[in-house]
């Protein structure tokens, strides 16, 4: 599989459709700067954008991965081939996965992160202000860091399972639970 060939395809797919990089980021949720590495070749875009291409240009995820568009007998051909390369070139393992969308749940919510650390200090500024004893203030505000730690880290795992698993990790939860 030529990752350059497929790159420059990718290009003139996403030309005919007269899309910027930018407006075709959008549509899949990554960067301008991303589409531009999958069009030079530098990197080979993740399973779930190749599906998202394909529908998208009407194309098989085989003719992208060739880089043009083939005949039946050629699509015969190629398919197993690029089964083999894409799986070597498989650039995500799970856990890479896993901290990509930590950081991007985290750079998404920082608003949420501020103001519970906002609150968090007010608290303790009042108590301290209302004399309150200092192990209790201890004790109060190490409660409320825990339960804010907790309900925010829920809330990004979730997040995590929901854009790893494609959602499925709930649909497959609540079957097990129904049985």
């Amino acid at each position: 599989m030529d990752m350059v060939k497929m790159g420059s395809f990718l290009a003139e797919l996403r030309k005919e459709q007269k899309l910027t990089q930018a407006e075709l980021g959008e549509k899949l949720g990554v960067t301008n700067k991303t589409v531009s590495r999958w069009e030079t070749g530098t990197y080979m875009p993740p399973v779930e954008i190749l599906e998202e291409l394909s529908r998208l240009y009407g194309l098989t995820i085989n003719e992208i991965l060739s880089g043009r568009k083939l005949t039946t007998e050629e699509y015969k051909e190629m398919a197993e081939s690029n089964i083999r390369e894409t799986l070597k070139a498989s650039t995500f393992e799970l856990k890479e996965k896993q901290e990509f969308f930590k950081k991007k749940w985290r750079k998404e919510h920082i608003s949420t992160i501020i103001a519970c650390t906002v609150a968090w200090i007010v608290l303790i500024a009042a108590l301290i202000i209302q004399n309150v004893e200092a192990y209790l203030c201890g004790t109060i505000g190490s409660l409320l860091a825990i339960i804010y730690y907790c309900v925010l880290n829920n809330r990004m795992l979730a997040y995590v399972e929901d854009h790893i698993y494609g959602g499925k990790w709930n649909e497959y939860k609540s079957d097990s639970d129904n049985k």
